[in-house]
């Protein structure tokens, strides 16, 4: 599917050496004051290139809006927006013809259409993920303005290590959106031998969403932790999900895990937001929390064993530009699905509530 969402909706297309990637938001609400520097901000921490610990591909990757804004404002009519590629290298990729890459999505589509785009990926490399941040800069810029839900991550383990302290203002200072000052020198070196080795590192990344409504989410098969669930790990590289205190609450009893509700001037709040902001697929309305795992990037500079499409077995070497690690460049990414979700769910619950 290349759609995505029920009301707020985004449709996404393009590949990562075609000539552009771009989205169609649809049913966005009408007035909303919007310009490409609205949506450049967050292009910008998605982009390649930002330090020595991504890419060096260098695309500036600028956006243009196409159509559904007027004067500065939203019409309610679809908004194209559309951002074209510069640096593309495709001849770094011949080598790949046939060949399926360790980890990589190759023999998946081979399987699936019998003819795919091996230049990098095409489809399946993550710039496609730039439509989906289009989108999502739209939402966040809606949900902060109207709502005041803000929606943010910082990387919460890389490689073995998990990070303790989270200071909120250090993320958009360093290289590895880290938010654990005393962790971050020894971490980065570790991703700087890392890189210069050839290799590749993985991590875990926390998303929070601050006051939020309550209510968003139905029961059964709307549960709202479920729509997020589908919606991040649909992102390219990512492989586990969970929220609140996820899998470590097994660890717990009953009586050690439950979550007592306090009433406190006029609100009501769960003690301890175990449950990460969600219970019975509704959200509370206290901050909804979750993280998602993302693997070691697959493609690295060290000689492979893999397979073609002949049922050889054959020595590669991937080329290329790629990150050494993809937590810095995914968390803008994991924001946006993120704010799709819960924007999404807002006009839903509006719709059959009213509020």
């Amino acid at each position: 599917m290349n759609t995505f969402g029920n009301l707020f909706r985004i449709t996404t297309f393009g590949e990562t050496h075609g000539p552009a990637v771009g989205v169609i938001i649809d049913n966005c609400p009408p007035g909303v004051e919007l310009s490409e520097s609205d949506i450049q901000v967050e292009l910008d921490r998605r982009k390649p290139g930002q330090s020595a610990v991504t890419s060096p591909r260098k695309e500036d990757d600028i956006c243009e809006i196409l159509s559904g804004v007027f004067e500065g404002k939203t019409t309610g009519v679809p908004i194209a927006v559309i951002v074209k590629s510069k640096d593309a290298k495709s001849k770094d990729y011949e080598n790949l013809r046939g060949v399926f890459r360790p980890s990589h999505a190759d023999f998946g589509y081979e399987m699936k259409y019998g003819h795919r785009d091996h230049r990098s990926g095409g489809r399946a490399s993550a710039r496609e993920t730039v439509s989906r941040v289009i989108g999502g800069a739209v939402a966040k810029k809606i949900l902060k303005e109207q709502f005041g839900v803000n929606i943010w991550g910082f990387s919460q383990k890389i490689g073995k290590t998990e990070f303790e302290n989270v200071d909120q203002d250090f993320i958009e200072e360093n290289p590895l959106r880290m938010a654990d000052r005393e962790a971050f020198d020894t971490t980065l070196k570790l991703v700087e031998t890392t890189r210069d080795d050839g290799d590749s590192l993985g991590g875990v990344m926390e998303i929070r969403v601050d006051n939020p409504p309550a209510g968003l989410g139905s029961p059964v098969f709307g549960k709202l932790e479920a729509e997020l669930a589908r919606a991040i790990m649909s992102i390219p590289a990512i492989k586990g999900f969970e929220i609140g205190e996820g899998f470590a609450i097994t660890d717990k009893l009953g009586s050690e895990a439950n979550d007592p509700f306090v009433a406190e001037d006029g609100k009501t709040h769960s003690k301890k937001n175990t449950n990460g902001g969600v219970l019975g697929g509704i959200s509370t309305g206290d901050t909804i929390w979750f993280r998602a795992a993302i693997k070691p990037t697959s493609s690295i500079h060290k000689q492979q064993q893999t397979a073609n499409n002949k049922g050889e077995n054959i020595d590669l070497l991937v080329k290329g530009r790629h990150d050494p690690i993809l937590l810095p460049r995914a968390i803008p990414i994991l924001e946006s699905m993120t704010a799709l979700v819960i924007l999404d769910h807002v006009m839903l619950q509006r719709g059959q509530c009213g509020i």
